[in-house]
């Protein structure tokens, strides 16, 4: 695949990928509500919230050791009991540190080409599945394969019940809203019932795994946690972590992929006709565009100086990263349209911010990129499949995230691209 500057124009923009005159997509699940208001980099709500919205104060916001995880209700489990080891997406300091090490193994590339003919043989099920029936909801396809190649990395293999998928989701669609501070509009039957989907993900997954890998220790996360002395609520807070951090978000963005690449036919056909390692760049640059986490919260454990502007101790940070990851100060021109190649400065990946960055960068990155090209590769291949209903895109406050539903697809007994 060939290398695009910043400057002039990027050869995919065309919607139809063959008009000049085309206009090229937009975002398909950018937060107009979350934009910059002044175009500032950084903004102080009314609550005292320091809005950042440039690339260069993201990033520097989440390198700084001065700052500590706020999101993904971390603050609200750290006043959990019975945690008295937190989450790694929680810890901090030397702490998370020996937590990364002791897990990376689980996320090396070297792990990775391990599951894939496990991924490999789930996505050509799913597809079969998809050919057997004609039409189905892709984003069902894309969860069901997510949750079990998380499932296989973090040991939750052991369940009592078909299922797993739809107890996972249900704690994230509970409702509520993981910014610190930001009102709780839930009714009292709402948050029982997500007690009670809590319940089950523990009773009918969790609890069974734990009790299968204390007779026998496998190569999982879940026999790493017992070796190291972690007690059953422990265990389950990372396997919740771990299920909206490597399930719900590979769902999202194997969907947002799929849409793309089925509405622009170059782009689908470069995909379809280079290397692994070009298949990823594309994959990058649409993930870019469409970061399935928009926001990440940091609280300031110190005063800092962001960008020059002063934020106070204790002050809450809201790193908006779509606009982070828009800047067209970084990403250079064109900055809202799929270009894969495009040049970035020295140290920025092309992801930009789509999976965080310093300590707290997703440990799995590669291996969602990995999974979702088995999985599309396969999928696209096949010249008949089309579009029947495209997504409805709704936001989730608790992931901070788009979702896409009823994306329905159809596919025949056709021939596959040559």
């Amino acid at each position: 695949m060939t290398q695009h500057p910043t400057e002039g124009t990027c050869p995919f923009h065309n919607s139809n990928g063959h008009d000049p005159a085309s206009p090229a997509i937009p975002p398909l699940t950018r937060r107009a509500d979350q934009l910059s208001r002044t175009g500032a980099a950084i903004e102080v709500d009314e609550r005292g919230v320091y809005r950042v919205h440039s690339f260069q104060a993201a990033r520097a916001v989440l390198k700084d050791e001065g700052v500590r995880q706020a999101g993904f209700m971390s603050e609200m489990a750290a006043q959990m009991g019975g945690l008295k080891q937190p989450p790694v997406l929680f810890s901090e300091g030397e702490t998370h540190h020996s937590m990364r090490r002791d897990t990376a193994r689980y996320f090396t590339p070297t792990s990775v080409a391990e599951y894939q003919p496990m991924i490999a043989a789930l996505a050509d099920d799913l597809i079969g599945e998809l050919a057997a029936k004609g039409e189905l909801d892709l984003d069902d396809l894309s969860l069901k394969l997510a949750v079990n190649v998380a499932a296989q990395v973090v040991g939750l293999t052991s369940s009592r019940l078909p299922g797993m998928e739809q107890r996972i989701t249900a704690f994230v669609d509970g409702g509520g809203d993981s910014e610190p501070g930001a009102a709780q509009i839930r009714s009292r039957g709402a948050a029982f019932k997500q007690q009670a989907n809590l319940a089950l993900f523990f009773a009918l997954d969790v609890k069974p795994a734990i009790q299968a890998r204390k007779k026998e220790r496998r190569d999982d996360l879940i026999s790493h946690l017992l070796d190291k002395n972690y007690n059953d609520v422990e265990i389950l807070t990372e396997c919740l972590t771990y299920g909206t951090a490597g399930m719900v978000t590979t769902r999202e963005f194997i969907s947002a992929a799929a849409w793309h690449l089925l509405q622009n036919a170059d782009l689908r056909n470069e995909y379809l006709h280079v290397t692994e390692k070009e298949r990823h760049a594309i994959l990058h640059e649409i993930l870019r565009l469409e970061p399935v986490v928009s926001t990440l919260y940091r609280r300031a454990e110190r005063d800092l100086t962001i960008d020059g502007v002063s934020v106070p101790q204790g002050s809450l940070m809201a790193l908006n990263v779509q606009e982070a990851n828009s800047d067209p100060q970084t990403v250079g021109e064109r900055p809202l349209e799929v270009c894969p190649g495009r040049s970035l400065p020295r140290g920025v990946q092309a992801p930009v911010l789509a999976f965080g960055d310093g300590h707290h960068r997703c440990p799995g990155a590669f291996l969602a990129i990995k999974e979702s090209d088995l999985f599309l590769r396969r999928l696209l291949i096949w010249n008949d499949l089309r579009i029947v209903t495209p997504p409805s895109v709704h936001y989730n406050e608790v992931v901070k995230g788009y979702e896409l539903r009823g994306f329905r697809v159809a596919l025949g007994a056709g021939s596959a691209v040559r």
